[in-house]
This record gives structure tokens, sequence and C-alpha cells, in this order.
């Protein structure tokens, strides 16, 4: 419960109306507040919560709006209605309000790839011992991770939180709202290139959280990475790996299945093994990364085995069905360069171990979509994606959209053009066969998940054989 007073004092607000004194809640969204929650009136580039404010009154107790906003037109009968200046800022300042009296651990999880993945591995060990507050879905921006952690029970022992970037300062932004003492680093890789420009300030705006942790657990095995934090961070780095073997955390005896992966974690002189129902080698990094995490506040190795090995996955990402005989890697959820690769390789592992297990995979199919918001490195991303995969074992390359339709051109295989992910699922399902193994992936914007929908392969969400794994 939030008491009016600690908002005021958290805000620098003024009281306009005044209606209940304690709210059991935060909200954005006139359409879904409900009874006891106070409404905060953002501003956004296509919408004005200022519109909403009757709305919001009918149902919750309370409003935060902007001092300029007229508000005649509300009914603000028994309705408590607070004043601020910048509704946005005052959302931040109550989050860090509530932050800066929470006494548990806060881990801030950053990086290109995985992030919300490992975030999830994080909570699911953190959970073995304490009541977790975790950023809800992929809600990892300006406005979605403040409203996380007003959400936090006062019973919470720890916060774990996802941090997106999209342009430099976004990270120092969000670490002076939830003020991490321990970050986690996935790795850095091509994401979001035309609002950095380079891969160079990818990393110095990822690593804009450096003067906010006492600890860092960093990916030893992502070189550009680690060298540049060298001589910039002076608190305790745990490191994680697969090829670096002086890391403080590493994975070994590594075994693949189509039910998920098997490993032994190493820290120290101590080891466990581990049976992960996650599929692929990114997501051996993502459980190292979350087990470092963990290992740093003090967890063992059996809270985090118990930990990785009780998660099931995040939706969309990576996750396994197979249907009428066909299998299909749903890794629709998002798609950068460095991710694509990584879920192609897989892809390729998979169609070459084919037959071990007693399973063949006849063909390897690939349908994708563009990789968006690569600025002026997007043409030659996908032309060199498309070069690249023609050297692979993949059969049949169907591509969604006029970037991916450049990869099309550069692959030596068969290779279809489309203009939506609907056109990809009818050219999918017009030449599917029992045994193909099939990745579909694509930037959130293409909106890939409707190619199950045309083809049969599983609406998302419905019941069936699958495990789940990585975002993009």
């Amino acid at each position: 419960m939030l008491g009016i007073g600690e908002i005021i004092e958290a805000t620098g607000g003024n009281t306009a109306s005044k209606g209940p004194t304690r709210f059991s809640g935060v909200s954005i969204d006139s359409r879904s507040i409900r009874k006891g929650e106070l409404f905060f009136a953002l501003k956004g580039d296509r919408f004005d919560g200022h519109d909403f404010i009757a709305d919001a009154l009918k149902s919750g107790s309370g409003a935060v709006i902007d001092s300029k906003c007229k508000i005649q037109n509300a009914k603000l009968k028994n309705k408590t209605v607070i004043l601020v200046d910048d509704t946005v800022q005052a959302l931040h300042d109550l989050a860090r309000y509530i932050r800066k009296r929470f006494q548990g651990p806060v881990i801030g999880i950053i990086g290109s790839n995985g992030k919300t993945t490992t975030k999830e591995l994080v909570s699911s060990i953190l959970n073995t011992r304490l009541k977790v507050l975790k950023t809800t879905g992929n809600l990892n921006n300006h406005i979605g991770m403040p409203l996380s952690i007003t959400r936090v029970d006062a019973d919470a022992g720890a916060m774990v939180l996802e941090m997106g970037t999209n342009r430099p300062g976004d990270i120092d932004e969000l670490c002076k709202i939830a003020l991490p003492d321990t970050g986690v680093v996935t790795n850095i890789g091509f994401e979001h290139l035309e609002g950095f420009g380079s891969l160079d300030k990818v990393r110095d705006s990822e690593l804009e959280i450096l003067p906010y942790v006492k600890r860092l657990a960093l990916n030893a095995d992502d070189a550009f990475l680690m060298e540049g934090v060298r001589g910039r961070f002076e608190g305790e780095i745990i490191s994680f790996g697969m090829e670096n073997s002086t890391a403080d955390l590493t994975a070994g005896d590594i075994t693949f299945s189509d039910e998920g992966t098997r490993f032994s974690l190493r820290a120290g002189a101590g080891h466990i093994a581990v049976n992960s129902r996650l599929a692929g080698r990114f997501n051996i990094y993502n459980s190292l990364a979350a087990a470092s995490a963990a290992y740093a506040v003090g967890f063992s190795l059996q809270e985090i085995k118990e930990g990785l090995e009780s998660f099931t996955g995040v939706h969309m990402r990576f996750e396994i069905r197979k249907e009428e005989g066909v299998t299909y890697l749903n890794d629709s959820y998002n798609a950068n360069p460095s991710s694509m690769e990584e879920s192609v390789k897989e892809l390729v592992r998979r169609i070459r171990s084919s037959g071990h297990n007693g399973h063949k995979h006849k063909r390897a199919i690939a349908v994708l979509g563009d990789m968006l918001e690569l600025g002026s490195y997007g043409i030659d991303a996908h032309k060199r994606l498309g070069q690249w995969m023609s050297g692979l074992p993949v059969e049949v390359l169907i591509g969604v959209g006029p970037l991916m339709g450049l990869a099309v051109d550069e692959f030596r295989g068969k290779g279809i053009r489309t203009g939506t992910s609907e056109d990809a699922g009818k050219e999918l399902k017009r030449i599917i066969q029992e045994g193909d193994i099939v990745l579909i992936k694509g930037s959130r914007g293409m909106k890939m998940e409707k190619v199950l929908s045309v083809t049969g392969g599983g609406g998302l969400g419905e019941p069936g054989n699958f495990s789940r794994a990585q975002e993009g």
C-alpha cells in the first residue's frame, strides 16, 4: 500500500483534490486500472493519459496529473488528485523512493541478447529462497521498469530488473531509478544500431551501469565486452563462460538433446550437474549469467541447480513445437544480427545431429523476417546473412520483408521472397514435409508468430510438446 504522504514526499507534488489516502498500486492504463489504484497520466508519442483521467477515476482511487492540465471535466468527488510538473518524472521519483527503502539485493540485467531469459532464470534461482520482484515480461524501459518497482511487496527479498537501451543515456537513466547493487552483462552485439551508430557506442551505452554497481557478472567469452570493462570498474567481477577456462563460473560436459541441455556447472572447487529444459548453446550462456548473479549474492550451487532446472522458458523465445512430424523452432519475439546467427546455428546443429537420437530431419527451413533498427548497417547485415547461410545445410530460406529479401537474393539454396508473415506461412504450408525442421525468427515489428497461425504449426500458448528459450 502506498500512502499519499509518501507519494507527495517522493514526487514533490500537491493535492488538488482529496479522497482516499492509501493506494493498492499504480496504473498507467485507464482500461485496466483496478479499484484502489492510483493513475499516472503519462504523455507518450501517440497518446496522452490526461485524455483518459475521467475514465481512470471511474475505477481508480486517484490520479497523478500534470499541474498545467485542466481537470474540470473529470469527476473528482471522493477521488485524490495530485499535481506534479512532469508525470513521467514523478513515476521515476516514486520508483526511486521505493527502491531506496528496499533492503534486499537489486540485480540489473543488461546486454544485447538474452536479457529476458536471464532475468527469468535469475528470478527462478532466487525464488528458491526469497520472494522476488521482477520486471514483467519485456517491460525494460523508462516506463515499464519503474512501474514494476512500484509493485514490490513488503515481504519481497530481492529485485531482478531487466534494463533495455535504444540510445546512449538509457541505461544511466534506468540506473538512477533502480540503483542496482549487482549488474549482469549478457553480451555485446549488433542491436539498435540505428540509435547507436556503432558497436563501440553499444558497448559504452550498456556499460553506463558501471558507476552504480558493487559487483558485476560478465561474459568472459565476449572479448569485446571484457576489453570495455578493463580499467573502468573497481568493484567485484564474477566472470562466466564456456571457452575461457579461467572464468569464475563455467559449463562443461555439455550434452544437447530434444528435451534440453545437460551440463556440469563449475564454480571454484565445486561443481554440479544441471539438466536444463532450455535448448541451444546461447541458453547455456544465459544460464551461466543467471548462475553468476545468484552466486555473487550468496546462493549455493544446489539452489542454482534447482532454479535452473525448474525454469521452462519464455514465450516466443525458441519455443520448440512438434506437429504432424514437423519440428518448429519458434524464436519469433525479436531479432538482431547476433541473435539471428545464434538461432541459425542451433537450427544447423539440429540438422547435423539429426539421426543420432533416432529422429531424422529431412530438411532445414528458415523463415526469417527483417532485422529492424539497424540503420545504414541493415542492407549489409542482411546480405551477409544470405551469403553465410549459403554455406550451411539450410535447404530453404523464406524471407519476409524488403531487407530479408536481400538475404534471399544472396542465398544459393531455394529462396522465396514474401511481403508479410502471413504470406510466408502460406508458402511454408505449401512446401512443408514430414521430417522438416523449421526456424521462425524476425524483429518484433515483423510479427513472425503469424507464420504458425497460417501453417497450423500450433497456435501460440496452446498446449503441446515444447520447451522454451531466448529472445533476440
